[in-house]
């Protein structure tokens, strides 16, 4: 053991000890010439036993594992000392408390506390999960979470997390918890579904004070506690689920139900399943009208421009089920008109909804006539312009859930289609806009999506991609307002999801902050009436002081790991 007193490789001073497990040893530490605290992890090597190699291998694996990460959740690892004895491992010094310390010393906690910490653990597990290749943590528990006195949250001990790779079918070493590692960890593959469960168990532990190590067997969260939220526990059993399947599939689908849990609740189902259930009736109704011959057989008979555009106008109180009904009559008619197919999507547009049902139904129909739309005419640039949109803005899952990725991706192939149209309209008035998504979606396809190994985006790439944004906020100011915001929430968006990877590549920390607040200042200022547009603002306003907190906090994280080097280079 290091004495107190003493200076490891003449830069830290042990100060005390503040922990110990297994073989190693924490100590509080002085740095000697910059006067700041850390923690400093001692690993024995001399007299270990044979089977203690893997213990030490792991301890290492998960510093170097550690060096290379930056996130506000994720403790720093700032120095590695070996010699033939005994290695150190030098990182932040994290003051607070474990949960479970919180949970053994004032029992289950607060479903509105609880829910905070889970988005915070959440957003880690995200971010190690979009890591290349991605990192799998394997061990999430009360014990590896640590409260601080502001009341954030650090998750530490990498020691079992591994990095996934898709070709194994399953995991080197079996390690885990009892309880809160899911089935898969002892006999498969793990993967994101696998901290989920884990993330699960603990939100439980967290809520009902009973340990999933012990004899209890699994209850949902309200059978311990009444009063906790039907969305609460709805959450928690998606994510405990045994098979990874019917788990939630990402960190990002768990995020938005954890910061919507009104959403998810049996009633909210109910109100979905009488939608579906009208749209049934509908199309039932209509089946039968075909069949009795009230409906005229309208596709198999040519019919004039009075009867399409009657389709086309159906009355403003019409249900979203009979307008699309109505727009689909329309396409069978003349396939190759294309306002019936942007009559569709301004339908679901309107009722804010447009997910794998409404996505299944508009693309059947666009693929199979696409061949015969006129690609010169402006029409054609602007329904695919409207459906780039509409994924970029509303594509979400079955369960509600969305994720910024999945929704880029999506929009991607419309933007690229007006992007490479040699023919596209000189009439289309929204190509620089179109073509500033195109180049959204395909920085996101080329760096960030792809499963494969690739490219990494450089301070070129982002700054490249950041002019292009800024010559779109000129060209949208003559544009409406609905226009303007989702703009203007692509770009907080876009800022907020890749400031780590901006930091990295030392993308000017102003720079990024300075078009955020110019982004926020703009959506002020617009005067809005739909319900669509009022929610894109909400979200840009509301969220702008916490997207703000965490860039800072990304570049600050830097700033002080780049200052920490130079000091150890002039030593």
């Amino acid at each position: 053991m290091a004495k107190i007193g003493s200076i490891i490789d003449g830069k830290y001073k042990i100060l005390t000890q503040i922990g110990s497990g297994g073989m190693s040893f924490v100590y509080l530490a002085r740095a000697v010439r910059l006067n700041k605290q850390w923690a400093v992890k001692e690993i024995r090597r001399k007299g270990v036993k044979e089977n203690d190699q893997m213990v030490i291998n792991s301890l290492m694996a998960e510093a170097n594992l550690m060096k290379r990460l930056d996130h506000p959740a994720l403790p720093r690892i700032v120095d590695i000392i070996e010699n033939s004895e005994t290695i150190y491992i030098v990182m932040d010094y994290i003051e607070g408390e474990t949960l479970e310390h919180v949970l053994k010393e004032y029992g289950s906690q607060p479903e509105e506390l609880v829910l905070e910490w889970a988005k915070q653990l959440c957003d880690a597990l995200s971010y190690l999960h979009s890591q290349k290749p991605p990192i799998i943590y394997r061990d999430m528990k009360p014990p590896n979470v640590m409260l601080k006195p502001e009341g954030n949250i650090k998750l530490f001990d990498f020691g079992i997390a591994r990095e996934y790779k898709e070709e194994k079918q399953k995991d080197t070493t079996v390690l885990g918890t009892r309880g809160y590692a899911p089935p898969e960890q002892y006999c498969g593959q793990t993967d994101a579904r696998s901290d989920i469960y884990a993330l699960g168990m603990t939100m439980h532990y967290l809520l009902t004070g009973v340990d999933p190590q012990g004899e209890d067997p699994y209850a949902p969260v309200r059978e311990w506690n009444p009063e906790l939220s039907e969305g609460i526990e709805l959450i928690i059993d998606k994510c405990v689920q045994p098979a990874a399947e019917n788990r939630y599939q990402s960190c990002a689908d768990l995020l938005y139900d954890l910061n919507h849990p009104e959403l998810i609740t049996i009633g909210y189902k109910k109100k979905q399943k009488r939608k579906l259930t009208a749209f049934v009736v509908m199309a039932s109704l209509t089946a039968v009208l075909a069949i009795t011959g009230i409906a005229c057989n309208l596709a198999a008979t040519r019919v004039n421009n009075n009867q399409y555009d009657a389709l086309v106008s159906p009355s403003e109180a019409t249900s979203l089920e009979d307008k699309v009904s109505s727009y689909k009559r329309a396409i069978g008619i003349y396939p190759d008109r294309l306002e019936a197919y942007s009559l569709m999507l301004e339908a679901y547009e309107d009722e804010g909804r447009f997910g794998k049902e409404e996505n299944d139904e508009f693309l059947a129909l666009y693929n199979a006539h696409k061949d015969r739309f006129d690609v010169s005419s402006v029409e054609y640039a602007d329904l695919n312009y409207q459906t780039g949109m509409m994924y970029f803005n509303y594509y979400t899952n079955e369960d509600g859930s969305y994720s910024f990725s999945n929704r880029v991706q999506k929009a991607y192939s419309f933007f690229a289609a007006n992007y490479e149209n040699e023919e596209i309209s000189p009439e289309f008035a929204y190509k620089s806009l179109s073509d500033c998504y195109y180049r959204i979606c395909y920085f996101y396809k080329r760096y960030i999506l792809s499963s494969a190994t690739v490219e990494e985006a450089s301070k070129d790439n982002y700054e490249e991609l950041l002019a292009t944004v800024e010559e779109a906020l000129l060209d949208v100011e003559d544009a409406g307002a609905y226009d303007q915001l989702t703009l203007y929430n692509g770009i907080f968006m876009l800022l907020y999801d890749q400031r780590s990877s901006m930091v990295q590549v030392n993308v000017d920390k102003d720079s990024v902050l300075g078009l955020l607040e110019t982004v926020y200042q703009k959506a002020g200022t617009l005067t809005v009436q739909k319900e669509q547009s009022q929610k894109l603002q909400r979200e840009i306003l509301e969220n702008y002081d916490d997207y703000t907190e965490a860039i800072d906090r990304a570049y600050t994280n830097a700033e002080e790991r780049a200052g920490f080097e130079a000091e150890k280079e002039k030593e």
